[in-house]
């Protein structure tokens, strides 16, 4: 193969160096404390809890043992993994009493054991799959059995069930299970709350199932307790999916190397077995397992996991390297600089599961407003029933009669539903489009994004080079200078060979492959063609072949500005000329870019690992308002960061390895499905399958078209309510009036929802 012959000498090549060894020199965020916030086993003792899957539970479990332990300070959460720390120092508690304080939460716990912590993660999520299923199944059952007793007219009578007529016995019973395996994992925190006199959403849906059944509707309960049931399987799937980003990142550097003994003997031994200072041997096509500097060898190494730039670099004698990047061809001797847990690569694991531990999911309102609307609407319904006939306006019956009315035009069913039928909607038809979103809390992000985050290649560009200009010398016509490099390059796999070979196709010229083609490791290729010595490689290796002297200085420089790659061909003695190469631009880049600041968007910032030339001159092609380079997945996320201190949303779009850090830092992650690495598309909250970035100002219309519909719902919802309430109050309303009207709006609500089925695509 001639991949070391395309690498064309780039400064940044070393200031990449000088970042991955320099950016940890002083400590501080991004170093030593980038760990995740459950990473703390050697400070205290680690248990998994069944049902941590968000910050709403945090708090919780804040809020119990932390008066137990003498403060929230020693606890420590890592959500993404369901684990809690309790931290040295703390009041001593047992590890029986931590486990019946978590069980009073209505979660559970257990001691942490690394080992079977995968295992307890796919058991749960399994567990609660098994009961969503059950209760949706028995949901549908009970929707047939009564189609089949009323007719096909009945299914526009579900919420009148079957009008003066009780329900049917075994009709209550398949509503009644579905009621039972929906509510199974809500009831115990409902419980808890209760216990605790802090209303949550759990207490709200299960006092929502309580009031239906209390009046009859067993469907509408049984309908709410299935949404609900599944709004929570799809978050526990979505913490799943998060944390296989990490496990794919680790899969990334191999578990052992060839360490060279002193003796000369190689052993392989485990990675975490090399100390500082070890050397060791890594053959062409493996991954590199620790960072390190070069001592012997010379080649080229693919460093996208971790730069995420396509172009191989080369390497020899006093080169870095990085632990998980390929070597692509020729054997590398290394000494190891980092041990196994500092590497460039373990810090950018560290990295991504400290952030999505720290990024708390988007609160939703209903939950918010249920905290005090639920306790409001009990202690009004108390109040109705109580005071007007201590004041002797009425009877005790009358008045209870209406308190009894306001719970149940107050109980929040087409609250409830409104929102996950709606989100399911919106997520259905964005599939349908190409745009996968992982879960109802990404839905409303996009829509009042302010900043994005983009990365260059495979994002704005195409992650794949393409001939932009071909500059013969020596009279050598273009057509024959691409044959000559085509014919060296016939049975090369590397992606500037394809590059050249695929103009050749477009140009139609014909080829025939150089004979005795031979790699020069770190600087070209050479071959022999109608018996004539060619060879192809780098402005270096011309200068090294004495033929520098007759390399276009003016051309070179101006190639070289536009952060082109540069080939050159040649014979013995003489030069036949050059090849620029690119990573070309996607086509809609500049009208996306135009587009987005249409939409509100304030700031639009490119980071790359490519070089600032290279990376300036697509920035100003595509109308960016900022670019950053030459960054390591470290400096991405610190970028990410200063955004998020000057804006409320920030996203990130981005294909590769070395993205998933900032992707997980930011607001909300966006990945390239199509080309994309699979730990920024599990680590990304939303995945563009299609692999077309022009989908982005539609998925901020959608979100923003998905939020108004929700905002109607609730406003109508709370708007009979709230005419009902009033009307309770005056003794006006009405059970039956009640039960119309809630399901009325339920009806209704569930109609607005679906049109979002209809929503079109760009």
């Amino acid at each position: 193969m001639a991949e070391a012959s395309h690498v064309h000498e780039k400064s940044h090549d070393h200031s990449h160096d000088a970042h991955a060894s320099g950016c940890c020199a002083g400590g501080g965020a991004m170093c030593g404390d980038i760990g995740p916030v459950g990473d703390v086993e050697a400070k205290g003792r680690s248990f998994r809890v069944n049902g941590l899957d968000c910050a709403e539970e945090v708090a919780i479990l804040q809020k119990v043992l932390g008066p137990k332990l003498g403060g929230e300070e020693y606890l420590a959460f890592d959500v993404l993994n369901a684990r809690m720390t309790i931290l040295d120092g703390g009041q001593g508690l047992g590890d029986d009493d931590i486990i019946k304080l978590v069980a009073s939460t209505g979660m559970s716990a257990k001691s942490w054991n690394a080992e079977t912590a995968e295992a307890d993660h796919v058991a749960n999520l399994a567990r609660q799959k098994r009961f969503t299923f059950l209760s949706g199944g028995f949901w549908l059952a009970g929707i047939v059995y009564h189609i089949a007793e009323t007719g096909l007219g009945g299914a526009f009578s579900l919420f009148a069930d079957h009008g003066d007529n009780p329900m049917p016995v075994p009709e209550i019973v398949l509503f009644g299970l579905a009621i039972v395996f929906g509510a199974w994992f809500v009831a115990p925190k409902a419980l808890s709350s209760a216990r605790r006199l802090s209303p949550d959403m759990n207490l709200l849906m299960v006092i929502a199932v309580v009031g239906a059944i209390f009046i009859g509707q067993y469907f509408e309960a049984a309908t709410v307790a299935f949404f609900f049931s599944l709004s929570l399987t799809l978050e526990s799937w979505s913490v799943g999916r998060a944390r296989n980003a990490v496990a794919a990142l680790l899969n990334l550097a191999p578990p052992t190397a060839i360490v060279i003994r002193e003796d000369g003997a190689e052993a392989e031994i485990p990675a975490a077995d090399v100390a500082i200072g070890d050397r060791f041997v890594v053959r062409g096509g493996d991954r590199i397992a620790l960072d390190g500097k070069v001592v012997g060898g010379a080649g080229a190494v693919n460093q996208a996991p971790i730069t995420g730039e396509s172009a191989l670099v080369a390497k020899e004698t006093g080169d870095e390297v990085y632990a998980g990047t390929i070597n692509g061809e020729g054997t590398l001797t290394i000494e190891a600089t980092k041990a196994v847990g500092d590497t460039v690569l373990a810090r950018i694991i560290r990295m991504v599961g400290d952030a999505h531990s720290r990024r708390a999911p988007v609160e939703q309102w209903v939950a918010r407003f249920a905290r005090i609307y639920t306790p409001a609407v009990m202690v009004m319904a108390i109040l109705l029933a109580t005071v007007p006939p201590v004041l002797g306006l009425g009877e005790w019956s009358f008045w209870f009669y209406n308190a009894l009315v306001l719970l149940v035009i107050a109980c929040p069913c087409a609250l409830v539903i409104s929102t996950p039928v709606s989100i399911v909607a919106a997520l259905a038809s964005s599939a349908r489009q190409g745009v996968l979103i992982k879960g109802g809390a990404y839905i409303e992000a996009p829509s009042r994004l302010t900043a994005l985050a983009m990365d260059k290649t495979g994002t704005i560009t195409k992650g794949a080079p393409e001939v932009v200009a071909l500059h013969g010398l020596n009279d050598t016509a273009p057509a024959e200078l691409l044959k000559v490099a085509a014919a060296l390059e016939a049975r090369s796999s590397h992606p500037l060979a394809a590059a050249i070979l695929e103009r050749t196709a477009h140009d139609g010229v014909e080829i025939s492959a150089a004979d005795d083609v031979a790699i020069v490791p770190g600087r070209g290729v050479r071959g022999r063609i109608n018996g004539r010595e060619m060879w192809l490689g780098s402005p270096r290796y011309a200068a090294e072949l004495g033929l520098g002297a007759q390399l276009p200085a003016a051309i070179l420089q101006e190639i070289e500005a536009r952060g082109e790659t540069v080939v050159v061909i040649g014979g013995k003695g003489d030069l036949l000329g050059m090849i620029a190469l690119a990573d070309a631009i996607r086509p809609d880049a500049r009208g996306l870019v135009a587009d987005l600041h249409a939409l509100g968007v304030k700031k639009l910032v490119m980071l790359t690992g490519d070089n600032a030339r290279a990376a300036r001159a697509v920035a100003d092609a595509v109308g960016m308002d900022e670019v950053r380079a030459e960054l390591l997945p470290q400096d991405k996320v610190a970028a990410i960061e200063e955004l998020t201190d000057k804006h409320d949303i920030v996203a990130m779009i981005g294909d590769g390895v070395n993205d998933a850090p900032a992707m997980a830092r930011a607001s909300f992650a966006i990945a390239m499905g199509a080309v994309g690495s699979d730990a920024a598309i599990e680590t990304a909250d939303i995945a563009l399958m299609s692999d077309d970035i022009g989908k982005l100002p539609w998925l901020i219309r959608h979100s923003r078209r998905t939020m108004a519909i929700i905002r109607q719902n609730i406003g109508v919802s709370l708007a009979v309510k709230a005419l009902f309430a009033v009307l309770t109050l005056f003794g006006m309303a009405s059970m039956w009036g009640a039960i119309v009207a809630d399901v009325g709006v339920s009806l209704l609500v569930v109609a607005n929802a679906l049109r979002l089925l209809q929503a079109k695509g760009v």
